[in-house]
């Protein structure tokens, strides 16, 4: 089907598009909470006959240990046609609080050419973008030009537990040569954006104890080391003045960015002072070396994310505390390795501890970082398939957060993942309000089907 054709289809077809992710976005499936159990079945089966419907020639809800996985597939095995994976997700973030809404959240409406409801961005309008290019291309009685398979997940507002699991028991049907994952915001406005990297996570608790019960500070105060002066050294002893993680071999696997990576955070309309005042902060601050752009997308960090331990209440209570607690997280730059650097922080913890108290680290959760070369071939069809789309070719960014099943597609099926999404940044995803901007989703369809077009010539 010519360029010219697909894009009428398109154009002809917003309405129903429209309509059509708006009945999506009407039920209720927040993951989270058990009584939608029932909602987020009756999504899955309205995924899966929606795929059947826009013609693909199999697609069935698939159970796992917790919530479905939707899977689809439009399958003409040919010598060297690619096959993608497009992956999603249907289910949502809870509303609350529901009074700070403008319209019932789950009541989809357009105002000021913005679609206002719960999943509109994240990821219910993002995921039917794909659905409808599809409809484009095969609604005229034509094929794709690639074979082409969906696996929409019910559980990635929960963390995906599940996901893993069933990727590794079905790698044979989920076999394909790329990715394409549409959950990822555009740098600004205006600016179409194609995600190349994103860091990775490990997150830790530290417990620190000291005597067998809370003490007299009148009583043993000078006797004993108080365990939240303890945590507070610990954690003095974990980056030095200029913000660089003092931990030993922390940043044996990081590497540094290229000079067209450079170029291409240099081209980008952002402004530090601004950034600061938005945050309401008198200035940043950070490693030194490197701009803020890439400290936030591509340095390591170690944050802490809470502390405490002892009276904190209303008054005054004269106590030694017997334990006291932290919270860390470390955001990982491509290579490292999640339960690598848990291991060094550990032992850098009970190096630094002070004595008279235990530290113990106790390892929570966390996800591997992902990047795709700029010049792997995806990434140039990708870059063309936008510019397509949205009349002026993208940027390439980072993303300072993490997508874990990005690492997993590389690790289980060995392919890299265009993160080719449409958001914004002030969109409200997981706030009342959430709204995705109609242009972007009608030209995130153009897009798309340019992309299985242009994935079709590799």
């Amino acid at each position: 089907m010519s360029e010219n054709l697909v894009m009428s289809v398109i154009d002809r077809n917003k309405e129903r598009y429209l309509e059509e992710v708006m009945e999506l976005l009407r039920i209720p499936s927040i993951s989270a909470l058990t009584q939608h159990r029932g909602d987020m079945r009756a999504c899955a089966e309205w995924l899966r006959d929606r795929l059947l419907a826009i013609g693909l020639q199999r697609a069935e809800v698939m159970g796992t240990a917790g919530h479905p996985v939707v899977y689809g597939e439009w399958m003409h095995p040919e010598p060297g046609r690619l096959t993608v994976l497009v992956y999603g997700h249907y289910d949502v973030q809870p509303v609350d609080p529901v009074e700070l809404w403008d319209s019932p959240p789950f009541e989809p409406q357009v105002r000021e050419g913005r679609l206002y409801a719960r999943g509109a961005a994240d990821d219910k309008g993002q995921v039917h973008m794909h659905m409808a290019a599809v409809h484009a291309l095969l609604s005229q009685g034509g094929e794709l030009p690639v074979n082409l398979k969906f696996l929409i997940e019910g559980e990635e507002e929960m963390g995906s537990e599940n996901l893993d699991e069933f990727i590794a028991a079905n790698r044979e049907m989920l076999a394909c040569d790329a990715a394409v994952i549409s959950d990822t915001s555009f740098f600004a406005a205006g600016v179409p954006s194609i995600t190349y990297g994103l860091r990775g996570l490990t997150y830790m608790q530290i417990d620190v104890a000291g005597p067998s019960s809370d003490l007299h500070s009148g009583s043993f105060g000078g006797a004993v080391m108080n365990p939240a002066e303890a945590v507070a050294r610990i954690i003095t002893r974990l980056k030095d003045e200029h913000g660089r993680i003092t931990v030993p071999g922390f940043y044996d696997e990081v590497r540094e960015l290229t000079e067209r990576e450079r170029e291409e955070f240099r081209r980008l309309p952002f402004d530090e002072t601004e950034y600061a005042e938005s945050l309401g902060v008198p200035e940043l601050w950070g490693e030194e070396g490197y701009s803020t752009l890439e400290r936030v997308w591509t340095r390591p960090t170690l944050e802490v994310n809470g502390i405490w331990g002892g009276f904190a209440g209303e008054g005054s209570k004269t106590v030694i505390p017997a334990e006291a607690h932290a919270k860390i997280s470390c955001r990982l730059a491509p290579y490292q390795d999640p339960d690598e650097i848990a291991s060094l922080v550990e032992a850098h913890v009970q190096e630094v501890c002070p004595p008279g108290v235990r530290a113990r680290v106790v390892r929570m959760h966390g996800g591997k970082p992902a990047l795709v070369p700029l010049d792997h071939p995806v990434m140039g069809a990708a870059s063309r398939a936008v510019e397509r789309g949205f009349g002026k070719p993208p940027v390439f960014i980072r993303e300072g957060g993490s997508i874990p099943v990005v690492a997993t597609f590389d690790a289980l099926l060995g392919v890299p993942t265009v993160l080719m999404g449409v958001g914004l940044p002030d969109e409200n995803a997981h706030a009342p309000n959430e709204w995705l901007l109609l242009e972007n989703y009608y030209n995130g369809i153009r897009s798309a089907a340019a992309l299985y077009e242009e994935l079709g010539c590799l």
